[in-house]
Parts: structure tokens; sequence; C-alpha cells
């Protein structure tokens, strides 16, 4: 299994600041069509806590103790009490079967191929017959700084240096944080990156608290992951752009898988 950096600092983050986001409705649609849903990779809640306050059946699960843990006081903040579990997809075993599964931004992250491959297998297995699951992957292509490493001779310096200073975001509890990342390694062969991101904390203008976390991605294709799902299984699998309804296009930086478990 590799890394991710979804702990500590980096996790307080994503509970204050990551909020909203076209991603929030895309998903819920299929939620309100198909329940119960079980949101893997729940992070810290940014779709999960929205669903649950519309009165919507959804678990959450998740490979970080602290992102689960920091969802669980979200939700409860809210009179929320949901079922969370800490738990790696390709170890999936959830207390009840769904009628969707949904994976918002977290698959192929901290994982190996045979893994990913086996958190699909997961997926199938845990599906209510006719059930489905929806899959949003970014196409190795959106960000221009690791896409133009891919050719020869562009990996020469890596790491990259971290850069300027982390622009700072102020907390609830007017603790200032911030986040730096860099990449540390690539590997086109393997369609594998490894990045690593300083997470800091500051209180009353004083730097009290620093992190450094890596995280090594697999990164797909789109017919290379519509061939892993019917690998798994799947079937009548649709492909949308962007978090949308439409077809992707050569400049959707995300594509979007709906795949069925068959009946």
């Amino acid at each position: 299994m590799g890394e991710t950096w979804h702990h500590g600092l980096v996790a307080r983050w994503w509970a204050e600041f990551e909020e909203g986001g076209a991603e929030v409705d895309y998903f819920r649609r299929f939620v309100e069509d198909g329940q119960p849903a079980l949101d893997v990779a729940c992070g810290t809640g940014r779709l999960l806590v929205p669903y649950l306050r519309a009165g919507l059946d959804v678990d959450g699960c998740d490979v970080s103790a602290d992102m689960v843990a920091l969802c669980r006081e979200r939700a409860e903040r809210e009179g929320l009490t949901p079922t969370l579990w800490v738990q790696p997809m390709h170890e999936l075993d959830p207390p009840r079967s769904y009628r969707t599964i949904f994976v918002c931004g977290g698959f192929g992250l901290g994982s190996s191929r045979e893994e990913d491959a086996e958190a699909l297998a997961r997926f199938l297995r845990h599906l209510q017959p006719g059930g489905a699951l929806v899959l949003d992957n970014e196409v190795p292509y959106a960000k221009e700084r690791l896409w133009s490493r891919w050719p020869k001779g562009k990996r020469d310096d890596l790491p990259t240096p971290w850069g300027g200073p982390a622009e700072r975001r102020r907390a609830r509890d007017g603790a200032e944080y911030g986040l730096q990342s860099r990449l540390v390694e690539l590997d086109p062969l393997e369609q594998r990156a490894t990045m690593e991101l300083r997470a800091s904390r500051w209180r009353d203008g004083v730097l009290d608290a620093q992190e450094e976390h890596r995280l090594t991605m697999n990164l797909y294709f789109e017919h290379e992951l519509e061939l892993m799902l019917e690998r798994a299984g799947f079937v009548d699998v649709l492909v949308h752009g962007d978090h949308a309804p439409v077809e992707p296009t050569a400049d959707s930086d995300f594509v979007v898988f709906v795949a069925r478990r068959p009946l």
C-alpha cells in the first residue's frame, strides 16, 4: 500500500476549508435515486454531511482515522449521527449492502494497481443487484505542472522545490493554516506520481506546528478504467465529463463513471 497525506494538519485543513463544489449536486442525484448509499473516501464530510442534512440514507468510510473523526465532529455539530468507519477501499467490508456506492476524488490514491482492482471488486460485491457505482477520476493531463513532466528529460530535476511561502487561511479557532505541495517522483511507464505536502499552522502569528506528508497516485486514462470496470463485472458503463450529465471531451479535467451491478 502507498502513502496518503490526509492526516493531521492536512485533515484539519480539509475540515475547515473544503466545502461545496459541483460534485455535491452531481453525486446527490444518484444518492437520491438509490438509497442506502455509501460515500467511500468520505474525508471530512464535504458531500456526506450535506446529504445527511437533507435526510438521505448515507454511510461513510475513509482510510484516514483523522478524516473520519473530523467528519463525525462536523456531523454531530448539526445533530447528525452517521455510520462511519476507517477502512481502505480495497478492504471494504461494510455493515450492509447499498443501492449506490460513490467515490469522489479518492480512487487510486495511496494504493497499488492491484489494490485498485480489488477495490472495484469490493464495490461490486457490496452493491445490491442493479445498484450503481459512481466513481470520478482526474485525467492525467488535467494539471499542466504534472503532465509537462511526462516526456524524457523533463524529470531530471525532481523533486521540485517548495516554492514561495504558503498562503495562510484563518480557521474558526483563530489559527491560520497553510499548504504547500511539490512533485517528488513521476514514472510515466507505471503511470504513478508521488507528491509531497507541507502543512503549517500559526497561532498569534507564530508558527507552532508543521508536518510533511506524501501521497502516491495511480494515474488512469478513460478507456483504461472502463476496461477495469468491465473486468470487475460491472455492466452498462456510462461516462460523464466534469461532474455534469454530459459526455466528456478532450478538455474535461474529470471523467465520471456510472456503472451497474448486473441484476
